[in-house]
């Protein structure tokens, strides 16, 4: 179960290089475009994906999942007024997150949380919310594409590289690796 921990953690990791490096690549006026009405912008999803992180990871062992001072439809109005801003937010939502889920032993893992007064093992939390996480991150760096066109910079295996990228892992040795640790180690 360690293993767990230290897995998904890692899959956390990835997911916030993937929004940071997409978020660094942007404008301000980048992040709060809006492709059609009542769509929402990178700006709007940090927001969301960010008042969701603070509810559900304060106090994660010990209070439900929903706080009652989370205002879930104000997350759908944009409200930041500058990208340094977003930023510290979007930090400070990571930042919740990893610092509670750094915090869990194996001895957690079975241990019964709530969400809107539905229990779910912590091990059932971390997947919905690594599931839920990763499909927004996957909307902003897809909007971050759709912005940037042909300016944009692959942050995964590039279009045409698939033979060069796994002939290079298969010179290496077999060994026990995590799949993110390439793509983290070439982000820093």
């Amino acid at each position: 179960m360690n293993s767990y921990l230290t897995s998904i953690i890692k899959q956390f990791e990835y997911y916030k290089s993937l929004g940071d490096n997409t978020i660094e690549l942007l404008s301000f006026d980048d992040l709060q475009k809006e492709f059609a009405k009542d769509s929402n912008s990178i700006s709007i999803i940090v927001k969301h994906i960010v008042g969701n992180m603070l509810s559900r990871w304060t106090n994660f062992l010990t209070e439900d999942g929903e706080k009652i001072w989370r205002h879930r439809d104000a997350e759908f109005k944009n409200t930041y007024t500058s990208k340094e801003a977003l930023i510290e937010n979007w930090n400070t939502g990571w930042e919740c997150l990893f610092s509670n889920l750094n915090a869990l032993t194996e001895i957690h893992l079975e241990q019964i949380i709530y969400i809107r007064n539905q229990g779910h093992t912590v091990t059932e939390a971390i997947n919905r919310q690594l599931a839920h996480y990763s499909y927004h991150v996957g909307q902003i760096v897809f909007l971050g594409k759709l912005i940037q066109g042909e300016n944009w910079k692959s942050l995964s295996i590039p279009k045409g590289n698939s033979t060069k990228y796994n002939n290079e892992k298969f010179s290496k040795e077999k060994g026990r690796r995590h799949f993110t640790d390439d793509f983290l180690s070439d982000s820093k």
